[in-house]
């Protein structure tokens, strides 16, 4: 996936055109016009409709794991998405993984709005799910973001969000050898190793 900043500049050194941003609600109504159609696999990132990358077998691989991991850990009073919408400020984003609380607030007629833990399993897409996603998680007050990051093989553990400047205060980096425990999910832990093996 790529986004286009604003202000990029064109071989011939003039500023090249802004993307026209779309608010989430008008991205439901392009998605309800059809539009957008779900087997296009995009997602709203900070206004600008982006391209999601296509998934290979060691995506659903860790993916499969963690939800697994995560589904028979966790009670009832919680659900895991794996890839299902977040509506977040001006994105909504589609993340590998999300856990929310089952009894949300906004009901179950819509996307929630919130989640515990948010998970990207990145491999092409790692310099956007640590930029861009990074922000729009951090802007939407997510607690806990993790970066299964397939090429060196660890989780970076993003935490401590700070909505104003839209960035996470506290990165971890945990390796295979040492064991994942999401501070917003007390009580879980999950060995790194068995995500890559």
């Amino acid at each position: 996936m790529t986004t286009v900043e604003p202000a990029e500049r064109t071989a011939a050194g003039s500023a090249a055109p802004a993307p026209r941003r779309f608010t989430v609600d008008e991205y439901h109504l392009l998605v309800g016009a059809g539009i957008l159609h779900e087997e296009e696999h995009v997602e709203l990132l900070e206004g600008v409709i982006a391209q999601m990358s296509p998934q290979q077998e060691r995506h659903m691989k860790a993916m499969v794991r963690l939800t697994r991991w995560l589904s028979r850990a966790l009670p009832d009073s919680y659900e895991v998405r794996p890839q299902g919408p977040l509506t977040l400020l001006d994105s909504e984003p589609e993340p590998h993984l999300a856990v929310v609380l089952a009894d949300r607030p906004e009901g179950l007629e819509q996307h929630p709005r919130s989640a515990l833990l948010v998970v990207e399993v990145s491999g092409s897409s790692l310099a956007l799910d640590r930029s861009v996603k990074a922000r729009i998680y951090a802007r939407a007050g997510i607690p806990e973001y993790w970066i299964v990051n397939l090429h060196e093989q660890y989780v970076e553990v993003h935490r401590d969000s700070d909505a104003s400047a839209g960035r996470f205060r506290t990165i971890l980096t945990v390796r295979p050898g040492e064991v994942l425990a999401p501070g917003s999910l007390p009580g879980l832990s999950i060995p790194v190793a068995s995500l890559f093996d």
